[in-house]
């Protein structure tokens, strides 16, 4: 049996050399990169996919490249202008802590509900897509803090241009999420798997209409 086997000198050994190569993978070396340059490259993909928010044509951005920095920083934005003053007055508004659990775990529960009804997106990209979702809300919300701050005194006039705005945002929030996530939803069970964005969405806007 051992005669079967040939050997390869130990001389020939030196000119085996080669380079190992993965079919799709890029030759860029992001370890190697400056801090600014990680940063201005995520900035950029974060600021893509708000422009695909808010012009809902395509979603493969959102659904193959997903982050959780855009939510991340809508969530922030919106619980810093929801937040209630702190002081110990009873003005309604919510805390800090209790705008980023309603967002995060009302996305998880929608997320989770999808996921049930044989959905097809994983559950980062479903709360990728969601979180992103609400920068119209957000725009809405810093609106709103200008105009209590900047402009109209609270009353019905106010009220009513609050309400107007609100209700174009949320509207453009639950368009944008259909559009990203109608293809991937089960064809049979599309309605049951819309009712919760819908219903996460208004509790939003709600927060955002009736901040104080």
């Amino acid at each position: 049996m051992a005669g079967e086997y040939s050997s390869v000198p130990a001389a020939d050994l030196d000119d085996i050399s080669g380079q190992i190569f993965v079919p799709g993978a890029t030759e860029d070396n992001t370890l190697d990169e400056s801090v600014s340059v990680t940063l201005m490259r995520d900035m950029k993909a974060v600021g893509g996919k708000f422009y695909h928010v808010l012009i809902p044509r395509d979603g493969t951005s959102l659904l193959n490249d997903w982050d959780l920095w855009g939510p991340l920083i809508l969530c922030t934005v919106l619980a810093i202008l929801l937040q209630g003053h702190g002081d110990g007055s009873n003005d309604g508004g919510p805390q800090f802590a209790q705008v980023f659990v309603i967002v995060w775990l009302g996305a998880g529960v929608v997320t989770l509900n999808s996921t049930l009804l044989d959905g097809k997106l994983s559950f980062f990209q479903s709360i990728c897509v969601l979180g992103y979702c609400i920068l119209p809300l957000v725009i809405a919300a810093v609106l709103v803090k200008l105009i209590s701050l900047f402009g109209l005194k609270r009353g019905l006039v106010a009220f009513i241009v609050d309400f107007s705005l609100v209700t174009v945002t949320f509207v453009w929030s639950m368009f944008a999420a259909v559009c990203f996530l109608k293809p991937t939803n089960n064809p049979g069970k599309k309605l049951i798997s819309t009712y919760p964005v819908g219903l996460f969405y208004f509790v939003i806007a709600w927060l955002v209409v009736s901040q104080p």
